[in-house]
């Protein structure tokens, strides 16, 4: 990386970091248990992932993928349908694929996690308290038995790159585990509605669209107070907030 004039931050907040230096991306990781995790999983996963240039705790160095994202979350896409079924086909890929060997969260943790989310957003007054009640009750319909496959844990579009209509890589498996399918086509469709029916068609199965929902609420109302603590800004600012609010207004 020797006469490199430029680093840019990438993402930066009180746990971890990503940096671009030149063409390598330094994810920074108080935690180097995540860091095992998504070096594991990206050996593990049937679908293109980063490669790994070197790794010296607490850095990991990652060549960066070709194409660009797929889309961020509170900005409209302007992906094809048919890169968004290519992403469904490759959520499909990686959930027939062999378990990995630790488990995710619990139902048990999952409710309690959202139970306290519940709580802090009301007696902070972050959200109405009908918006959070709404919401609460859609996102524990997600909170059933379900077979677990191999999920990425955090498949939103900023994670999935494409080049054209082919899928190129897909970033940070720090979140990688055990769950449930629908959980990572949700998050994947978190804010896209419209290509919802693009990635179920790329997914190739019947696809239940009110858990997706439920999926998307539990998500959101469990990541608010999360951008909150780290300085990611006005609650009335994030894109999650905006869909719990159509949430209420569909209901």
């Amino acid at each position: 990386m020797a006469g490199v004039e430029e680093v840019e931050v990438v993402v930066a907040h009180r746990e971890r970091a990503t940096l671009r230096v030149g063409d390598v991306f330094l994810k920074i990781d108080a935690d180097q248990s995540r860091t095992d995790r998504e070096v594991e999983a990206m050996a593990m996963a049937p679908v293109p992932t980063p490669k790994i240039l070197w790794r010296n705790p607490p850095v990991l160095a990652l060549a960066p993928l070709r194409g660009t994202a797929l889309g961020h979350l509170g900005e409209p896409s302007t992906a094809s349908s048919t890169a968004w079924a290519a992403a469904g086909a490759a959520a499909r890929m990686l959930h027939e694929a062999p378990l990995p060997p630790w488990p995710g969260r619990s139902l048990d943790e999952l409710g309690s996690h959202l139970a306290a989310e519940c709580e802090w957003l009301v007696a902070n007054d972050v959200l109405p308290a009908e918006v959070v009640t709404l919401n609460r009750w859609l996102a524990e319909t997600a909170l059933r038995s379900w077979r677990p496959v191999f999920i990425h844990g955090d498949l939103q579009v900023d994670h999935v790159f494409v080049a054209g209509d082919e899928i190129t890589g897909v970033l940070d498996w720090s979140e990688a585990s055990q769950g449930d399918a629908l959980f990572d086509l949700a998050t994947l469709t978190l804010g896209h509605p419209e290509h919802l029916g693009d990635v179920v068609a790329g997914y190739g199965t019947d696809v239940d669209g009110d858990l997706i929902r439920a999926w998307w609420s539990l998500r959101c109302l469990s990541n608010i107070r999360w951008l909150v603590e780290h300085g990611f800004g006005s609650p009335e600012e994030f894109p999650e907030v905006a869909v719990l609010n159509k949430a209420r207004e569909r209901a």
